[in-house]
């Protein structure tokens, strides 16, 4: 299986999850936390709780998925370790990281934004198995299973407690889910995910995330991977004590034309004192 052909299988399964999270008048079918006693507390409309509670109810369908395609699937067992969903696929051996995001609406047209996962670590030491079930370079390709939805207006109190009977009166705190899949790099943004974090952004216009048309989808994932790979926050340029190379895309261009044409100048002469130079591992010596 190729990873264009993971990505078309993955487009397709997702279209049916919006039926599978949601009542027929789109309200999320998930009305709060039970404990023993039979009582019933909404839950909260916090951004993490609803991403993860949305993780475990889309966990069955993924088995589903894996088994319709021919892939065994594997999940992250560490909370913060990449990726959430990892396949592999029996026949051609081909692995697929998949991580779930979810984000919500502030308009008809725009979202608050996700977080695509770190920059530093195990991006960029991709042959380390630290924080992450496999190496990144195992992986053919990564991909987001993104999750839209809009907050509802009318929410129960949280300090309020219902009986199981009363269970139709718990009102969904979220509603209208739109799901949709792309490669990680194609709805990536040149702005990590908040403030001074270390983790890439994505954009934020729905129809750019839906269609996979983020910056680097026209400039390819060579040029993601290159412009995230180097990428310093303030507080890491100050902590080696450098100045940022680059901070958007536009610096970031001026930042790779440095000396480009002194160095096209000079190609040959360049190619001849590499063969007098020694290489990296006997200059460490």
């Amino acid at each position: 299986m190729t990873s264009e052909q993971f990505l078309n299988h993955l487009q397709a399964h997702a279209a049916s999850f919006a039926k599978a999270v949601a009542t027929n008048e789109g309200d999320w079918i998930i009305k709060g936390f039970i404990d023993v006693y039979q009582r019933v507390y909404s839950i909260s409309v916090d951004t993490k709780i609803v991403s993860k509670v949305l993780e475990l109810l889309l966990f069955p369908m993924f088995v589903e998925f894996a088994q319709t395609h021919g892939l065994k699937v594997e999940l992250c067992q560490h909370q913060n370790f990449y990726p959430d969903l990892s396949f592999t696929h029996s026949a051609s051996g081909n692995r697929f990281a998949v991580d779930i995001k979810s984000t919500y609406r502030e308009s008809d047209t725009k979202v608050n934004g996700m977080t695509l996962g770190a920059f530093t670590g195990y991006f960029r030491n991709r042959d380390s198995n630290k924080n992450t079930l496999y190496p990144y370079s195992q992986y053919a390709a990564h991909f987001v299973l993104g999750v839209i939805y809009s907050k509802c207006d009318d929410v129960a109190d949280e300090r309020k407690q219902f009986s199981l009977a009363e269970l139709a009166r718990v009102p969904s705190v979220i509603k209208d889910f739109q799901f949709f899949a792309q490669p990680k790099f194609r709805i990536a943004t040149a702005r990590p995910g908040s403030g001074n974090t270390k983790n890439i952004g994505s954009v934020v216009k729905i129809d750019a995330l839906v269609s996979g048309a983020g910056p680097f989808a026209l400039l390819g994932e060579d040029v993601y991977d290159d412009y995230w790979m180097f990428y310093l926050t303030r507080d890491m340029a100050e902590a080696v004590g450098v100045k940022r190379p680059y901070m958007n895309l536009k610096t970031y261009l001026e930042y790779k034309q440095r000396g480009i044409d002194t160095l096209k100048i000079h190609e040959e002469e360049i190619a001849n004192l590499a063969e007098d130079e020694p290489d990296s591992e006997e200059a460490d010596l």
